[in-house]
């Protein structure tokens, strides 16, 4: 039973680390826009993502039971499996938040998820989830697996990102062709407000949940394996029955709350390493800058949210303002930050996926688990 509660002490300092990682994916623009301080912004940013935590649960659910088949790993195993993959996580959020790159939390999760699998099913890639086809009638976003919930949304949603932003950009460029610099400046930078809040609540909603549906993974695995048998009824809260698909995984109210409060909180810590580089280094940025790009990625953010995506914040907000660049003229990106941050996007699933492995094998070998 202790071993269930360090998976989610540890699925805890996950999500504080998230949240300072992340911090800079709901307040770059704002700060480098200068219509809020970095303070102002992060407390925007603070309140936006923990209401955006609590609406729905449609990524908690996918993590929870969409990428790793039970059945496949040992149930003996799970928690440890957890803990590598979050402490898989953990080490490459600190790691490129040390060295300023905007890279995502949330491949670096699912990247040690299927490599701690895989181990713990001593090889078996029948732990992971590849791919699940959608029923007769549905969309293929219905599917599961990490084909259509990871992989496929991997590559749309930045592109998304991208076009969207410098479609809104390249239109208000027209509408405001007439306009004069300074009303525009006033104009959007009270907009921007808006659009910085409405990219902190989409936030919320997609990375936070993560952590949700990994708790739920391994209540729902210590459930299964009769842990939570002799706990008193005061505590029967922790016991979690399996749903009978994904989509049906019931995540609790004080799952919720916690993972939405610990979220907050390293979101007031803020990350001001990874601002640097998304306000200041990547494109120069003015109010209405700002509101395109905020805009364009928290709405792809809510949408793939709504479909139980775990995308990544970070490569579409980074996209969105490289599409608000290039909009304006493309030499105004900065193309060596740039390459920097598509190496850390493709680096991110396997080091991640080898870390994860490589932790839980060194669990086995030590004999804590088989």
């Amino acid at each position: 039973m202790t071993l269930v509660f360090v998976v989610i002490l540890v699925a805890l300092v996950f999500t504080y680390t998230n949240g300072f990682h992340d911090t800079a994916n709901s307040i770059a623009t704002v700060v480098g826009t200068k219509v809020l301080t970095p303070r102002q912004a992060i407390l925007l940013a603070t309140v936006t993502n923990l209401g955006g935590a609590m609406v729905g649960a449609a990524v908690a659910k996918t993590i929870a039971s969409g990428l790793v088949d039970s059945d496949v790993v040992p149930a003996a195993s799970s928690s440890h499996m957890l803990i590598g993959a979050l402490i898989g996580a953990i080490l490459w959020n600190l790691l490129t938040w040390y060295v300023g790159l905007p890279s995502s939390s949330s491949h670096a999760l699912v990247g040690g998820l299927c490599g701690s699998a895989f181990a713990a099913a001593h090889g078996n890639l029948g732990a992971i989830v590849w791919a699940k086809a959608p029923a007769v009638g549905k969309h293929w976003w219905d599917g599961g697996g990490i084909l259509y919930k990871v992989v496929v949304p991997m590559v749309v949603s930045p592109v998304l990102g991208l076009v969207i932003a410098f479609a809104v950009m390249c239109g208000l460029y027209f509408i405001l062709r007439n306009w004069r610099p300074l009303t525009v400046t006033r104009v959007f930078g009270k907009l921007q407000l808006l659009s910085s809040a409405y990219m902190g609540f989409s936030h919320g909603t997609n990375d936070a949940q993560k952590t949700m549906g990994i708790i739920s993974l391994a209540l729902v695995a210590a459930t299964k394996a009769g842990t939570f048998d002799q706990l008193p009824g005061w505590l029967g809260f922790f016991r979690t029955p399996e749903g009978a698909d994904p989509k049906s995984q019931h995540i609790a109210l004080w799952i919720k709350v916690v993972c939405a409060l610990t979220m907050a909180l390293g979101t007031a810590v803020g990350g001001w390493r990874i601002i640097k580089t998304l306000g200041h280094k990547l494109v120069k940025l003015q109010p209405v800058h700002g509101f395109a790009a905020e805009t364009s990625a928290a709405t792809v953010l809510f949408v793939t949210a709504e479909m139980g995506m775990p995308v990544s914040t970070t490569h579409v907000i980074t996209t969105s303002i490289m599409g608000v660049g290039a909009a304006k003229r493309l030499n105004a990106l900065k193309w060596g930050v740039v390459e920097r941050i598509v190496w850390a996007w493709i680096l991110t699933l396997p080091a991640t996926a080898g870390i994860g492995y490589a932790l839980t094998r060194v669990i086995q070998l030590a004999g804590w688990i088989q």
